[in-house]
């Protein structure tokens, strides 16, 4: 489950659909001066630690005669994986203003970067957590913030006079279908049996969370009056992540 010290983040009661989570689209920069320091302001969408490196090796590449290249950035769903990084600025006045505001603005898989020329104008330690503190404010302000989803794969195996149902299912919580296959299928007892029983289709299907709860209980509605069930449910081991 996803959670957030906010209860709606632009919009989004967070409270009522936990399975989502705020993001940006694409990258956005933007830049000030304070004090004759030169700030540029960076946002990325990222994923994973690998395209936080390549985005911060990139920059650096770039930026090599910049006195300072701070970053935070925040990954995952959950908000768990996060860091932020002075380089070389006083210690916690550079990157843990950056990684504030990603959690002012609830964001999740972002990184934020703050490439500072110094202009020979020391700014003190309260004036520098405000330029860096508004530079990450600027760049998340020139992004584009979206709402996605937390998705789950569900295996469901059926035999053939079923399928109707199994496509209202489909219909009804628009499920996307990832695979469909016939044959003989082995498939656990949703009834609490400990013997597998076999069934003649498996189809999985892909979406949200909530989604795929909703399918789960439609599936137990639909076997718990029959003698035997002839439909069943599997989830899958991991969550597609996100985009």
């Amino acid at each position: 489950m996803i959670t957030t010290n906010k209860l709606t983040i632009f919009g989004v009661n967070m409270a009522e659909v936990s399975d989502a989570y705020q993001t940006i689209q694409g990258d956005a920069s933007a830049q000030f001066v304070e004090q004759r320091s030169r700030f540029l302001s960076f946002a990325y969408h990222v994923t994973d630690l690998g395209a936080v490196k390549a985005k911060m090796d990139a920059l650096q590449k770039e930026y090599y005669d910049a006195r300072h290249i701070c970053y935070a950035y925040m990954l995952g769903p959950e908000r768990l994986e996060y860091r932020a990084n002075d380089n070389g600025e006083p210690s916690g006045t550079a990157g843990k203003p950056i990684l504030g505001q990603i959690n002012s603005a609830g964001l999740t898989d972002v990184l934020i970067a703050v490439v500072r020329y110094f202009g020979g104008v020391k700014l003190g330690t309260s004036g520098l957590i405000e330029a860096y503190r508004l530079g990450a404010q600027m760049a998340i302000q020139e992004s584009e913030i979206v709402t996605r989803f937390v998705q789950q794969d569900l295996k469901v195996f059926y035999n053939f006079d079923l399928m109707n149902e199994v496509m209202k299912i489909v219909k009804d919580l628009d499920m996307t279908i990832v695979s469909q296959e016939y044959g003989v299928f082995e498939g656990p007892d949703p009834k609490g049996g400990r013997e597998p029983l076999l069934f003649e289709c498996s189809m999985t299907l892909r979406n949200r969370q909530t989604a795929v709860d909703a399918a789960v209980d439609r599936i137990k509605r639909i076997v718990e009056p029959m003698p035997e069930a002839e439909m069943s449910y599997e989830l899958a081991s991991d969550t597609v992540k996100r985009e």
